[in-house]
């Protein structure tokens, strides 16, 4: 599938998807994830949204979109790093131009097992909007995850769901399929997030437009090749922004029972 093409009658949403792949020095990664979504599903489009990496990732990159002959590997090149969420929400609006109806978030150091994303493009076929790759439903496993990067994530997701008092077992994860009209629905101008909490702010803002959002249990790996992303930076901006939007989330409810009262 070289790009969407309208389709009718009985065909899945998930026949139309782009898997997007933000990258920031991956040269080594890269072209191991992207051969793996290709051997896993053939007909899967990618988009690498390349934020300048110093280490010829966005080069390597268009090599392999120039080698791809079925014309399934698309590149985009931008200037600046500007975070993670800024990545998504412009291979987001890329996706949607070309009507994709499924656009999936992917991360290249291999974290994401792309042999599970059959998992998650099954449950937007069968009717969610949003469908999340878990860690931590039954099924939902880390691998060679740090103790303590492990016990941050499960107390980020416990304090997430306690204060914005949605069910969710790992809003916090970055491994997820949206329907189109997802995206569609959400004010992706409005949304300033970055790591953690740019995944929290996508799902919290689904679920209140009252999407489904639906969670399947995945495979969580530890990457092998290159660094970390995640800063302390990271972690505190999730930490204010959660609390922020939990207290602002109850002093509305209140508001509005004082108002029928």
């Amino acid at each position: 599938m070289s790009a969407a093409t309208p389709t009718g009658g009985n065909v899945q949403p998930s026949a139309r998807t782009l898997v997007i792949i933000p990258t920031f020095n991956e040269r080594e990664n890269l072209p191991l994830i992207v051969g793996r979504l290709h051997r896993a599903l053939p007909g899967t489009d990618v988009l690498v949204v390349d934020d300048g990496s110093p280490d010829g990732t966005g080069a390597l990159a268009d090599e392999l979109a120039a080698a791809d002959e079925a014309g399934r590997i698309h590149v985009m090149h931008r200037t600046e790093k500007n975070g993670l969420g800024a990545a998504y929400i412009a291979g987001f609006r890329w996706g949607l131009e070309r009507d994709y109806t499924v656009l999936v978030e992917m991360d290249a150091d291999g974290s994401h097992a792309p042999e599970q994303l059959h998992r998650l493009l099954d449950r937007v076929d069968a009717g969610a909007d949003l469908v999340l790759g878990s860690r931590y439903v039954p099924g939902g496993t880390v691998v060679n995850w740090p103790k303590h990067r492990e016990w941050l994530s499960r107390g980020g997701n416990i304090y997430s769901r306690i204060a914005l008092g949605v069910k969710v077992q790992d809003i916090t994860g970055g491994y997820r399929a949206y329907r189109r009209e997802v995206l569609e629905a959400l004010d992706l101008g409005a949304v300033e997030s970055h790591g953690y909490c740019f995944q929290v702010d996508l799902a919290w803002r689904a679920i209140g437009q009252g999407f489904t959002v639906a969670e399947v249990p995945i495979t969580f790996t530890e990457r092998e090749l290159g660094e970390s992303k995640m800063s302390g930076n990271i972690v505190r901006e999730a930490l204010l922004k959660v609390t922020r939007w939990g207290v602002t989330n109850r002093i509305s409810k209140v508001k509005a029972l004082l108002g029928r009262s």
